[in-house]
């Protein structure tokens, strides 16, 4: 069926703010253009990238609005180019033949203003998230949004998901599991490195910075272990608003000395960082997946994360390829555990890196473009008691 795929993120990779969902949804969008579709991302505007481009992938990449505005301006080209005009008219690559629109808490809503098939991505559900970055009043309206307007909006849609959790929680909704397609990331394919695992013991933790991603709970580990493993030292990978805040927390914890905040790392300096660490941490309240544990997994090494976390639960097989907390006492006695066990190491990472190997973004791809074969126009007449959707 190739055809014309059009992606509505709220950013994209060089986006500074960029995560695993943007990382999801190119990789995504470069395999299917392997399989013959034309792909076009729209995404909000930053400084770091032109308004236009194609990304080496193939993958046509527009950029407009901002982190607010981007949702409105998705619908304006998508109108205009109905009529011939702007970035998405069909002079500039067709016209879209289906929308990927991608949640990321708040949906562009296209089956509102696009006359064609609308499948909707979410990673994870956002309901621990919303008060934890918002106001009390607007976490309630966007949980409003996402939990109820959204799911009547998008009813009749098929919808996507990276785990079996985030699918599980979409039923507590009012999605029905059947209208849910799960299709798992790949692992990327970290650059070669000469790094080895560091002479002392190092915990690496690759997050966003920001509340919801709880890198307290890092340094907490760090301030635990601090007296009886002297040479015990953090590596804080990532940018974000609150940098300034785990600073402080570290100055409070006496664990300032210990803790390199290395801020943005580039993919060769990931892979050397993954490869010399002990342990991975990743403290996160929740995660549609948990593409840095992979990442971790395929440099060996383990992963302590929090068993109530969404897919980071699937990601990391509890026992095998690293350790699943209960709450934060239980977290630090994993991260205590790793450390002091060589052996069990050793073998967690040996596990994690074949677990890591058993996700590929060919599969991925393959997987996601049999899933717009069956998509369906959002704005088609029922039949009475006929299903809104069949997922193998």
């Amino acid at each position: 069926m190739p055809g014309h795929v059009l992606f509505l993120n709220w950013r994209d990779t060089s986006n500074r703010e960029g995560g695993g969902s943007e990382v999801y949804v190119e990789r995504i969008a470069a395999e299917l253009v392997t399989q013959g579709f034309h792909a076009t991302l729209f995404c909000a505007a930053h400084r770091d990238a032109p308004a236009e481009e194609t990304n080496p992938a193939g993958v046509r990449i527009v950029r407009r609005g901002g982190r607010h505005t981007v949702y409105l301006w998705a619908a304006l080209c998508y109108l205009a180019g109905a009529l011939g005009v702007g970035p998405l008219a069909a002079r500039r690559g067709g016209r879209p033949d289906i929308l990927v629109d991608v949640c990321n808490g708040l949906p562009f809503l296209a089956p509102l203003w696009a006359r064609r098939p609308v499948v909707k991505l979410i990673h994870h559900v956002h309901r621990e998230q919303w008060p934890v970055v918002l106001p009390p009043w607007a976490a309630r309206f966007g949980w409003w949004i996402e939990s109820s307007v959204a799911v009547r909006i998008y009813r009749r849609c098929r919808y996507v998901t990276v785990s079996e959790a985030t699918r599980r929680e979409l039923a507590t909704l009012g999605v029905p599991p059947e209208q849910v397609a799960v299709v798992h990331n790949g692992t990327p394919e970290l650059p070669r490195t000469d790094a080895e695992r560091a002479p002392f013991p190092l915990l690496v933790t690759l997050n966003r910075l920001v509340p919801h991603k709880r890198v307290e709970v890092a340094l907490q580990a760090v301030a635990a272990l601090a007296d009886e493993l002297p040479q015990l030292r953090l590596v804080v990978a990532g940018q974000g608003w609150w940098e300034s805040h785990l600073r402080e927390v570290a100055t409070e914890l006496g664990i300032a000395d210990r803790v390199d905040f290395r801020g943005f790392v580039t993919e060769e300096e990931k892979a050397a960082l993954l490869a010399s660490a002990w342990v991975a941490l990743t403290p996160s309240l929740k995660e549609g997946w948990g593409l840095t544990i992979v990442e971790a997994g395929a440099a060996g090494t383990p992963t302590v994360a929090f068993r109530e976390a969404g897919g980071v639960a699937e990601a990391v097989v509890d026992g095998r390829t690293g350790l699943l907390a209960d709450d934060l006492d239980d977290y630090l006695k994993n991260v205590r555990t790793l450390l002091h066990d060589h052996e069990l190491r050793q073998e967690m990472g040996a596990q994690a890196r074949r677990h890591a190997g058993s996700f590929t973004w060919q599969v991925a791809g393959k997987n996601f473009a049999s899933l717009l074969e069956t998509a369906d126009s959002p704005r088609r007449v029922q039949r009475r008691g006929e299903p809104s959707y069949l997922v193998p």
